[in-house]
């Protein structure tokens, strides 16, 4: 057997951008004298208490991490497998903390892959409620490591598989969740998601909804991009034709994950009127229209293609993305409502799920 690899350790100190919060900052936290610096960072993010003690739990712990490497994790069980890696859930012996470990291989040169590790500290500073908290990365034995909270609900695809569908309430709080946290990219880093997809959408017991596997890297993606074939499902009619795309590009992702998490199937070829009477219990309203879905509308019914969740069509690959760029799209806007409804999210995703509510439960935040 071939000895091992030496880890190669790139424990680089990222800087501090607007409104980020650099590695000395969380080194800081560990102390009391410092936690005032702490929090005077954290009112610029505009978080309620709860949110900015989350934070600041968060930041104390992983001061106390320190250098990440391959040899202190103890592997629990996998979580899922997707963008060209696998996600276990480990503990991380020295701390005792419980965290989400992406491995990532990819056969590329020594210079790309250090500078996938800079680009990677960027996650240093995305210190917000509606973003997955990142630990540290990585080089070992062939594979990028990518070391996150663990959220213990899972993504909104798994979710989903055990709700069949989630109630309009329920995504009223996902959406204000995930537009935030674009909002918070955009805004604070400049930066857009790029994949916002249901499986990239986490939530836990605590009833937090956060996004994760944004293009932080650009060399990243690129190399994934020349090993993995990505799905295009998602993407939005002007990222299909290959012109200049913008964050409404991921607001348009958003909207697809919606209604997927609505009626419980990919959307494309949308659903006639019978489809939607059968998943609703009553005839549909067209929303924009104030008219009642026709069946006998013209809708696009090839065979083949992308396997549904439901029991709808599913489209051949060039038929969808034909589909998505030449079909006129709708708008649909109820963050308004869903920003002063009270809803229970973590019970929701408790009972659903089989989890074990907090001794304390707590409302999403609006």
């Amino acid at each position: 057997m071939a000895p091992k690899k030496r880890p190669v350790r790139l424990n680089i100190t990222p800087t501090a951008g607007e409104g980020g919060l650099s590695t000395s900052t969380t080194i800081a936290a560990a102390s009391d004298a410092n936690l005032e610096a702490l929090q005077k960072k954290l009112e610029e993010l505009d978080l309620d208490e709860q949110q900015k003690k989350r934070l600041e739990n968060f930041l104390t712990q992983k001061a106390k991490v320190g250098e990440l490497k391959d040899d202190d994790f103890h592997r629990i069980c996998e979580l899922g497998v997707g963008n060209g890696g696998v996600v276990n859930k480990v503990c991380h012996k020295p701390s005792g903390l419980v965290m989400a470990r992406k491995l990532i291989h990819l056969e590329i040169k020594p210079a790309i892959r250090n500078q996938i590790i800079r680009e990677l500290q960027l996650l240093h500073e995305c210190n917000s409620p509606y973003i997955v908290s990142f630990y540290g990365s990585f080089y070992s034995d062939g594979e990028i490591s990518i070391c996150m909270e663990h959220m213990d609900g899972g993504s909104l695809d798994q979710v989903l598989k055990e709700a069949r569908r989630i109630p309009e309430e329920i995504l009223g709080k996902v959406s204000i969740a995930v537009l935030r946290g674009l909002a918070y990219l955009r805004e604070k880093h400049q930066i857009m998601h790029r994949d916002v997809k249901p499986s990239n959408i986490l939530v836990n017991s605590r009833g937090e909804i956060k996004l994760c596997d944004f293009g932080v890297s650009g060399q990243l993606i690129d190399s994934m991009a020349n090993s993995f074939v990505g799905t295009r499902s998602y993407m939005s009619p002007e990222r299909l034709q290959g012109t200049h795309y913008s964050v409404q590009s991921d607001v348009w992702s958003m909207g697809l994950s919606l209604v997927e998490l609505s009626i419980g199937r990919y959307p494309i070829p949308p659903p006639d009127a019978k489809e939607l009477e059968a998943i609703f219990g009553r005839p549909i309203m067209d929303g924009t229209e104030g008219e009642m879905h026709s069946s006998t509308s013209p809708r696009p019914r090839p065979p083949g293609g992308r396997p549904a969740s439901g029991h709808g069509p599913a489209m051949a690959i060039f038929e969808l993305l034909d589909y998505i760029v030449n079909e006129v799209n709708t708008n649909h806007t109820f963050i308004k409502r869903s920003e002063v409804e009270e809803m229970d999210f973590a019970g929701w995703l408790c009972k659903t799920m089989g989890l074990n509510q907090p001794s304390t439960p707590t409302r999403t935040a609006d």
